[in-house]
Parts: C-alpha cells; sequence; structure tokens
C-alpha cells in the first residue's frame, strides 16, 4: 500500500483588489502621523525652552548663545516615555488588541498638542511633550508589530511614512513660523493629525493576511522562546543604537551651540534648519529600501561614528560657536564675512549625512528583523527592536544635558 503524501497548507486567500495599494497608502499615513508630534517637539525645541528675556541680557557665564536650559532636555521629556513604553511593552502589550492601542495613542497625541499650544508656561508644554513622546512609542510599537504581519510594504512604507514625519514637521513648523505665526498658534494644525490616524487604521488599511489578535502569536512563546528571538534581534538593534546615540547627540547636545551671529538667520532660525536638512536626508534613506537593501547595519554604525561624524562636530562646536557678547567685529564684506555662509553650508552638507546613516539604520534594521524572525515570534522580536533607537536616543539626550553643563556654565 502506497504511503500517502502529506497534505500542503492551503494557500493564504488572495488579497481584495488594490490592497497592497490601500495598505502601503496606510501604513505611509500611520507612519507620518505617529511621528510628527515628536518632530514637532523636536522642532519647536528652543522656541519651547527661549527665556522671556531682551536678547542683550545674558542668561549664562559662557560665550555661547546658550538658553537656560539644554534642548536635550526636551530631548529626553520626548523620548523617556517611549522608552518606558518599550522596554514593558514586549511583556504586557500582549494583553491589549490593537484596536485600543491606537485610540490610546491617538488621544495622548491630541493632548500633547494642546497642552503646548495652551502655552500656560514651561512646565505645561514639557508635559505636552511627555504626551507626544507617550503617543509616539505607544504607536511605533503597535505599528510595528503589525506591519510584520503584512508583505514586505507594510514596513516599507510605515518607514518612509516616518522619514517623511521628518521633512514634513520641521518644514511645516518653520513655515508657520515664518509668516508670523507664535508657537501656541504653529502647533494648532497639528490637531488634525489623531484624526487622520483613526481614519488611516480603521478605514483605509486592510485586513492582515493572518489573524493577529486576539491573541497575538507573541503570547504563546514562552520565555525560552522569548529570550532566544530577543538574541537574534541584537545583531540589527546594537548597530541602530549606536547610530541614534550618536546623531542625536550631536543635533540635540552640540548643534544649540552652533551659532554664527554675521548671518542673517537668527540663531532659532539657524538651529530649525539644521534640523530641516537633516530630516531630509532621513527621508530619503528610509524611502530607498525598494532601491537599496543592507544587511550588514554596523556599517552604517561605524560610518557615524567616525572621525567624519562625531568628532568634526565636536571642532565645528567648539571653534566655530563665536561669542554672542559684546560688539561683534564687522565683516560683512571681507575673506571673515563670506566664510559664514560656507560654514553654515558645511555643516546643513554634514547634517543631512548623518540623516541619511540614521535613516537607512532604521529602515534596512526592522526589515531585517522582520526577514529574519521566526514567524511565531515576529511581531515579538520588532517590538523587542524598536526598543534599539529609543535607547540610543536617551543616551544621547543625557549626555547633551552634560554638554551644555559643560559649555553654558551658570553665572
Amino acid at each position: 500500500m502506497a504511503e500517502q503524501e502529506p497534505l500542503l497548507p492551503a494557500p493564504p486567500p488572495p488579497e481584495p483588489p488594490g490592497a497592497q495599494w490601500r495598505n502601503g497608502a496606510a501604513f505611509w499615513l500611520l507612519g507620518l502621523c505617529n511621528n510628527l508630534p515628536y518632530v514637532l517637539m523636536l522642532s519647536a525645541a528652543r522656541d519651547i525652552l527661549q527665556p522671556p528675556l531682551p536678547p542683550q541680557v545674558s542668561v549664562n557665564g559662557s560665550r555661547y548663545d546658550c538658553n537656560p536650559v539644554s534642548t536635550g532636555a526636551v530631548l529626553l521629556a520626548d523620548i523617556l516615555p517611549t522608552l518606558l513604553i518599550k522596554l514593558v511593552a514586549p511583556f504586557v502589550v500582549h494583553l491589549l488588541p490593537y484596536n485600543p492601542r491606537v485610540i490610546a495613542a491617538a488621544l495622548c497625541a491630541w493632548g500633547s498638542f494642546a497642552l503646548v499650544a495652551s502655552a500656560a508656561g514651561m512646565a505645561v508644554s514639557l508635559g505636552g511633550v511627555v504626551l507626544a513622546s507617550a503617543a509616539s512609542g505607544l504607536g511605533e510599537v503597535t505599528f510595528l508589530a503589525l506591519a510584520s504581519t503584512y508583505p514586505r510594504v507594510g514596513v516599507s512604507c510605515w518607514s518612509s511614512g516616518t522619514g517623511a514625519a521628518g521633512v514634513g514637521g520641521a518644514l511645516a513648523y518653520g513655515a508657520l513660523l515664518q509668516v508670523g505665526l507664535p508657537l501656541p498658534h504653529a502647533l494648532l494644525p497639528a490637531l488634525a493629525l489623531p484624526p487622520l490616524t483613526l481614519l488611516s487604521y480603521f478605514f483605509l488599511l486592510c485586513p492582515p493576511p493572518r489573524p493577529t489578535e486576539p491573541p497575538p502569536p507573541a503570547v504563546g512563546l514562552t520565555p525560552r522562546e522569548k529570550w532566544g528571538v530577543a538574541k537574534g534581534v541584537v545583531g540589527q538593534a546594537g548597530p541602530l543604537a549606536l547610530v541614534y546615540f550618536a546623531e542625536y547627540f550631536i543635533n540635540q547636545g552640540l548643534l544649540e551651540l552652533l551659532y554664527f551671529p554675521a548671518s542673517a538667520l537668527t540663531h532659532s532660525e539657524q538651529y530649525r534648519w539644521y534640523q530641516l536638512i537633516y530630516q531630509v536626508g532621513v527621508f530619503a534613506s528610509r524611502s530607498s529600501l525598494r532601491c537599496f537593501r543592507l544587511r550588514r547595519v554596523w556599517v552604517l554604525a561605524l560610518l557615524q561614528l567616525c572621525p567624519i561624524a562625531l568628532p568634526h562636530s565636536v571642532t565645528h562646536s567648539l571653534i566655530h560657536s563665536l561669542p554672542h557678547r559684546g560688539a561683534e567685529r564687522p565683516h560683512p564684506i571681507g575673506r571673515r564675512g563670506r566664510a559664514v555662509p560656507a560654514r553654515i553650508g558645511r555643516r546643513l552638507r554634514h547634517g543631512g549625512g548623518e540623516g541619511l546613516l540614521g535613516g537607512a539604520a532604521y529602515a534596512n534594521a526592522f526589515l531585517n528583523v522582520a526577514e529574519q524572525a521566526p514567524p511565531h515570534g515576529r511581531e515579538f522580536a520588532m517590538t523587542v527592536a524598536s526598543v534599539a533607537d529609543t535607547a540610543g536616543i536617551a543616551l544621547a539626550g543625557g549626555a547633551a544635558l552634560g554638554a551644555h553643563g559643560v559649555f553654558c556654565p551658570r553665572g
């Protein structure tokens, strides 16, 4: 009697017409709306902390044009709640279905803009930053895990959307300020983002190819299996954390000291331009997964940490940040005057390079994790990997506060 061949698993049901387009657009919009609050808070960092003093009053004993509080404080307020959520998420997030998580993230985002736009003081504004961080963290662990249950279009379009949030947030905020809107009113249009998140998730996104709730596959993993999945993520998560530590320490710890008084741009305007060019680089590289793939993300970490990146920026901050107190030597014409735009241009190009490296590390690391993790542990792996960039950013925020204390002593 001939042996019966084992039955093959049934093929997955065909996707409905237009499903790939709808899913790609939905994840792109979800990435955009999830990261815009975070980017807007960082773009507004100097304005949130701007002291209510006339420009000629010095508030520190340094030769640098310093805020009384480092922009690293905004970075920490913007990242620590996210880090806390991501550290806890791998162990408890599976207890809450996707729908309530998405609604909670949207409510936190709406509350963050309402608090900062109220202009009720620095403490209230920082409270709004904390809410924006909670919204971003909860949204990222939710949507990254969900994206891993879709074909590559999920992670790819999510990554591109988060990159677009950087450019859109920095550009929109700067444009609204340029037309004369003060900080509170400049953030009011962002109140439309939470409703757009809900519309994209509930009405545009098609159901995933396989059921994910309730419960997600990670709930069935044993502690040993979870440990094995987490160890497999380290090869991608470690380099990603290093990349983000280097670039955020530069952007939040050193760029606030990099000021050229001879330029027609104010200090806050220069800072916003640096952030915008950096975000352009992030968007370009996070949108490149269909054209460029990199399995060895550690290469990007080495490039970000090499002397072309970190020490070069330290040198610029130490040598080329000019004193703002006292009379400045007039040099609108000579060689010194011509050098100022060139120095700003070099710094802008370097910021774009930082963004390219950081965006490429983010996009490739998460897609590598999604492809390499076992199917039953894929959502858990994505949740664990999401801690990496946030941990690097949090360490950079602490280092930025230390650098601010060194360069901008009180007195």
